[in-house]
């Protein structure tokens, strides 16, 4: 995890744990179905706490972590600017709207689970977040043209482990394990090794 650069002219950080939170919370109250194309504008385009290159590096960070991705990656933005306090404030904020949100849309489900129109609904919402996935993964293509691997190795990375998951069905957990061991040994490699 990178340390905060202060230095950097079109760099912003949040002004307090007040700010962290409330931030998280926006954004965890816009996360329905497509969180990583949210967290991407919301984090990189809009606010400038991190840059494309800075995001992607902590998002396959937060994404091997056990747990939820956006929530992995709110503590480590809050750990970044206030330490244990910013994580835990960033934590809150992703937790605690949507928890109330979450409780009241699931009390209203088990009244209305037997309306047809309403079983369409959900189902037409998991084609918007796929194609928000997809959307988002095109975006931060650019940032790859900087990694010390190159974008035509990480293109090839993303392929192999596309067809591990998608299309050969290997467990996510192998695929991570493999494919994320040779992309981590391959840019430590290409980065010079353990050159004193």
């Amino acid at each position: 995890m990178t340390p905060p650069p202060e230095a950097a002219p079109d760099r912003s950080q949040p002004r307090s744990l007040a700010d962290l939170y409330i931030s998280f919370t926006l954004l965890a109250l816009q996360g329905f179905g497509g969180v990583l194309a949210v967290v991407q504008r919301e984090l990189v385009e809009r606010k400038r706490w991190m840059t494309r290159e800075e995001f992607v590096e902590e998002w396959a960070v937060a994404q091997i972590m056990p747990g939820p991705n956006v929530v992995n990656l709110s503590m480590m933005i809050g750990s970044r600017y206030f330490g244990l306090p910013g994580a835990m404030a960033a934590l809150a904020g992703m937790l605690s709207a949507p928890l109330v949100v979450v409780l009241l849309l699931g009390f209203t489900y088990t009244s209305f689970a037997g309306v047809p129109q309403l079983a369409g609904a959900l189902r037409g919402m998991g084609a918007v977040a796929a194609g928000l996935i997809t959307a988002t993964g095109l975006k931060l293509l650019p940032a790859m043209r900087s990694h010390p691997l190159g974008p035509v190795a990480c293109l090839l990375l993303a392929a192999a482990t596309f067809a591990g998951v998608a299309l050969l069905r290997l467990p996510l957990a192998w695929v991570l394990l493999v494919l994320g061991t040779i992309a981590c040994w391959l840019t430590w490699h290409r980065l010079g090794g353990a050159r004193p």
